[in-house]
Formats: C-alpha cells, structure tokens, sequence
C-alpha cells in the first residue's frame, strides 16, 4: 500500500479520539505516521517510532489508512485500508486489508487477504 511515498510504515487517521501507537497515546484529529515520525494535525511530535508498528484507535475515525494492522475501538465512519488485519466495530464504508477482518457490519464491501469476521 504505501500511498505515502517511501516510508517504512504510512498511517493516516482522522478522527478526534484517542490513538495508541506502540504504546504511547495521542490525541488530535488527524494522526499521520510516515518516515518513522508521528504528525498530529500536521506537527512532528514524536521520530523514534520503529519496529512493527500496532495502532490502536479509541473513538469513531472518519478513514484509516494503514500500511500496520489496525484496531477501532468504536466505528469507523468512512473506509478502512490497511496492509494488516483490521478489528472493529461498525464500518460505514468499505474495508481493505492485506490480513482478516473482523468487525460488526460493513456499509459497503469488504476485500480481505484473509477470513473475514462479521459480528450482527
């Protein structure tokens, strides 16, 4: 996937919740992680991110784009694309992932690598 450019792992999230990336919490309405850094609403906060990146989104996103596997703890309001598995509730768009995807019920389509979990 990496629609980013050459950065080892690409995340976008806009959402106004809470985000865990490997372990460390943000906040902010959009949360970019690209060339190791993290960005919030546009500003470097953090560089050392490294290894296998884990993202964890507490709130309702609006898109997640992700090179890493992905968890929402809540909906998704748009699509979800990620290079991993994706775990969530509802998604009101499409869901694309390279792994399995479990999730409550999908507005639109879902393209899995692997199974494909829906919770009613």
């Amino acid at each position: 996937m990496n629609f980013l450019g050459k950065s080892k792992t690409s995340t976008v999230i806009s959402s106004s919740g809470k985000v865990t990336v490997n372990g460390v919490r943000y906040e902010g309405n959009n949360i970019t992680i690209t060339n190791n850094k993290v960005l919030i609403d546009g500003q470097a906060v953090e560089s050392s991110v490294s290894g296998e990146v884990k993202v964890k989104i507490e709130g309702s996103p609006v898109k997640v784009y992700s090179d890493a596997s992905v968890e929402v703890r809540g909906d998704v309001l748009g699509d979800v694309d990620s290079g991993g598995s994706v775990n969530c509730g509802n998604v009101k768009g499409n869901v694309d992932a390279g792994g399995s995807v479990c999730c409550g019920t999908v507005g639109g389509s879902v393209d899995a690598g692997g199974s494909v979990s829906m919770r009613r």
